[in-house]
């Protein structure tokens, strides 16, 4: 009898030990004083700011070196296909029908051939860029390197004070960092932010980035219906004034018989030939011109503006963070740029350095 208790109690202790290491073992919540929280706080908060002023400089880098890969690639593909002789007969034929069809629309030439070398400078230029880089992808990296930062940063801050991560994540949750609702699932905490990877696939983020590309429409050099309307204008004039000798060339021609007049043809073609080689400087210094104020424009518009550019996404994150610690509601851009010139990409250092802050 004695024997059969003693095993009874043997196994109760057995199951008893099983259970125990079984029983997941919650840490104590650590009594974190209110000024241990403002002093945390304030470290996100300084975090929050130190990651912003390196996601500029990372920003600025990339826009350079994409403005340097549109200037090379202009240089190289398009300035030469458009000044080129059998490029300037296919344009004089497309202004020629443009003229036929106007319908008595004044410079209806013009503005068609200005559309038609827009969608050509898209395929030959920006297109191809993209595929290296492009202001999108450094809008999306820039945001993710924001919250990469962030993230970095959190077990640190709770080090230094002694508080268990899982306290400071509570904490985080409490800090909006994405505010575009309703619904609430265009919402998303601090926690949320640095926690999800990879970024894009938070639905707050989507909408956000979602948000940037609605307010700034159609951007891109690409877009703006000024940049080729100089060139355009100067083209189709040029063009058109040509036809009248060609018709009248034309009709010698037939008169002369087939031999002399293939021989007068040739003629005249090898004189327009000449006269668009002696356009030529002129017509690629119009272009240039054309092409840098616009792009010029578009690129700094691109780079500065909080809401539209390549920097909105960690502006609108960083001014939610900071806004609801007591710091700015809108952390300004400050990415210290100048206006830029055209230049040709031999003129250009093809190593980046990234303006430093207070330039």
């Amino acid at each position: 009898m004695k024997l059969r208790a003693l095993l009874v109690a043997a196994v109760f202790l057995l199951a008893g030990c099983a259970t125990s290491a079984r029983a997941p073992v919650t840490a104590p919540a650590v009594v974190v004083s209110p000024a241990t929280w403002q002093q945390i706080d304030r470290e996100i908060l300084s975090a929050s700011q130190q990651a912003t002023e390196q996601v500029k400089v990372f920003a600025r880098g990339s826009m350079e070196h994409w403005r340097t890969r549109v200037y090379e690639q202009t240089e190289e593909n398009f300035i030469p296909w458009f000044s080129s002789y059998w490029t300037q007969e296919w344009l004089s034929m497309k202004v020629s029908w443009y003229t036929i069809s106007a319908g008595g629309e004044q410079d209806a030439s013009a503005k068609r051939l200005a559309a038609y070398l827009l969608e050509q400078y898209q395929e030959r230029v920006l297109a191809p860029v993209a595929v290296e880089i492009d202001p999108d992808a450094i809008l999306g990296q820039s945001t993710a390197f924001y919250a990469q930062l962030m993230a970095q940063q959190m077990p640190l801050i709770a080090q230094r004070h002694g508080v268990p991560i899982a306290q400071l994540n509570g904490r985080l949750q409490k800090i909006p960092a994405i505010a575009l609702g309703p619904p609430p699932a265009r919402d998303a905490s601090l926690y949320q932010v640095v926690s999800t990877e990879p970024l894009n696939t938070l639905p707050a983020y989507a909408a956000l980035i979602d948000k940037v590309h609605t307010a700034g429409g159609s951007k891109g050099v690409a877009s703006t219906d000024s940049t080729m309307a100089p060139v355009a204008k100067r083209a189709s004039q040029r063009m058109e004034a040509e036809m009248a000798p060609r018709g009248a060339a034309g009709a010698v021609a037939a008169a002369a018989g087939k031999l002399a007049g293939a021989l007068i043809s040739v003629g005249v073609a090898g004189i327009r030939a000449i006269i668009q080689a002696n356009d030529r400087p002129d017509s690629e210094a119009l272009i240039r011109s054309s092409l840098g104020n616009t792009f010029d424009k578009a690129w700094l518009k691109l780079l500065q503006n909080p809401t539209t550019g390549v920097m909105a996404g960690t502006l609108h994150i960083a001014g939610q963070v900071e806004g609801s610690l007591g710091g700015r509601d809108e952390p300004s851009v400050g990415l210290g740029v100048n206006r830029v010139e055209w230049r040709p990409p031999e003129s250009i250092n093809p190593q980046i350095e990234p303006t430093q802050q207070g330039e």
